[in-house]
């Protein structure tokens, strides 16, 4: 099974787009558990399993781990490790270097970190997503509008007529051609987000900027599945992870998932009665008289 099958097989399962942030930052979590890499790793391997039946994928940022050297590289393997293997792992890396500098890179993420998805920059190109790409069951997921503020500084900017983030979701369309690859998109950018979904077609689309980053869950959810009818994946981070900086963080951890999941929920079943009005809109009653002739006439022949 390919990480996309993967990635789609548990969001059937946990009835959830939402991907939780892995992001461990010791100035947020309760004050017991930042003492050290192990505490770190209590906190999180509760946070894990009081949230593993309420999402589709976990997802650390490596940076949050890089910052603490060997024992952090060493603690976010473990919390790896302790991720149920049905749950997809996105390791939020954001690499893109040379072909000969992304091999080492892809066998760092998907060998030892045994990660199932990364992210990449696509500015070098072709040749510094494809040693990722040869891995037969992992999966990428390429930055194509970010939702930081500054994504206007180069991601906006009109490329032979067309901005610079159409020209990548294209770009990497056309590269995937064992489907493979995903966009990232962030809910800050609502109407763009409309297009890049059209564009990519039945990639999946990763969006972050739901949440503390002011993007709209609803939005994000229905614009970036096409009324669920593709793949994508919500990320949320610090308004889950530290729901509570008190003894009961895992507990409010899982309740404010549930709210998540129940908004997105809400917002299919809303989606459904609409479609349900428009096609008893569109419904026509048969024309009887038309019937009749077309029996008279059988008859006569």
């Amino acid at each position: 099974m390919n990480a996309i099958d993967k990635l789609k097989d548990m969001q059937i399962k946990n009835d959830s787009l939402i991907c939780l942030g892995l992001d461990l930052d010791a100035k947020k979590m309760p004050a017991e558990f930042a003492g050290s890499t192990k505490k770190m790793f209590d906190f999180a391997h509760w946070i894990i399993d009081a949230t593993a039946d309420k999402v589709c994928a976990y997802k650390p940022n490596i940076a949050f781990y890089e910052r603490y050297g060997g024992e952090g590289l060493s603690l976010l393997k473990q919390i790896i490790k302790r991720i149920p293997d049905e749950i997809p792992v996105i390791l939020d890396c954001k690499r893109g270097d040379i072909g000969n500098t992304a091999a080492h890179y892809a066998a760092a993420m998907f060998e030892w970190f045994e990660a199932d998805f990364v992210t990449l920059s696509p500015y070098m190109g072709y040749d510094s997503l494809r040693p990722f790409m040869e891995y037969k069951d992992k999966g990428i997921f390429v930055l194509c509008l970010t939702s930081n503020t500054g994504a206007k500084d180069f991601q906006h900017l009109e490329v032979e007529g067309k901005p610079l983030y159409r020209q990548v979701a294209e770009k990497v369309k056309y590269w995937d051609k064992e489907g493979k690859c995903g966009l990232v998109v962030g809910a800050t950018h609502m109407e763009q987000l409309k297009e890049i979904r059209e564009v990519a077609g039945e990639m999946p689309l990763l969006i972050p900027g739901v949440g503390a980053q002011g993007g709209s869950l609803e939005d994000a959810a229905k614009f970036g599945t096409a009324n669920f009818s593709k793949t994508a994946v919500i990320n949320v981070s610090r308004s889950v992870l530290y729901a509570s900086n008190g003894t009961d963080y895992a507990r409010r951890a899982r309740e404010e998932l549930e709210k998540l999941n129940a908004q997105v929920k809400a917002c299919r079943t809303d989606e459904s009665e609409e479609d349900t009005i428009v096609d008893s809109e569109n419904k026509t009653e048969p024309n009887t008289e038309a019937v009749q002739e077309t029996g008279q006439s059988n008859q006569s022949e």
